[in-house]
């Protein structure tokens, strides 16, 4: 295994930036690819620190800050449907605007119908086996006679596995 690091190392050697280190164990020298880095001291202060952000963004934020007018804009009913009455008269084909309006609020109603009817069939597989775990257990495991049937039937299945029937 040496050999091979140390073949590896002759090859790869003159390609990698290289840290000579030696052992106190032993005088061979390690080569190593990454520099050697020291740990740096970290003392967190998060109080100070908290404090000094949002003093620094309040500041840095003020020119985007915005102000409620007293204007209202507000248009009243009347407005908008004369609006709408005006845009509809200028359409010329209505009963191409009522037919794909009609089948885009028919595609809703169907795909909001699919995603309930998936949405539903988890719930429907879960209380399919907790029915079907509600008969096992009165069926094998509730009285003293079940669970011996049971254990004949599961031993013939062992047989039948095994070929020894």
């Amino acid at each position: 295994m040496a050999t091979a690091y140390a073949t590896s190392m002759a090859v790869l050697g003159s390609r990698l930036p290289t840290t000579t280190t030696t052992t106190t164990t032993a005088t061979s020298s390690r080569r190593s690819v990454l520099p050697y880095h020291p740990l740096r001291s970290f003392t967190p202060s998060f109080s100070t620190n908290i404090k000094q952000n949002t003093n620094t963004d309040a500041r840095r934020f003020s020119s985007l800050q915005v102000r409620a007018t007293e204007e209202t804009g507000s248009a009243e009913a009347g407005e908008i449907f004369s609006d709408i009455k005006e845009k509809w008269d200028a359409v010329e084909n209505k009963s191409t605007v009522l037919l794909y309006g009609g089948g885009a609020i028919v595609g809703i109603w169907l795909s909001s119908t699919l995603v309930g009817a998936i949405n539903s069939v988890p719930l429907i597989m879960e209380l399919v086996g907790l029915g079907y775990t509600g008969w096992f257990v009165y069926r094998y495991l509730l009285f003293k006679s079940s669970r011996k049937e049971l254990a004949t039937d599961i031993e013939s299945i062992k047989k039948k596995i095994a070929g020894t029937e």
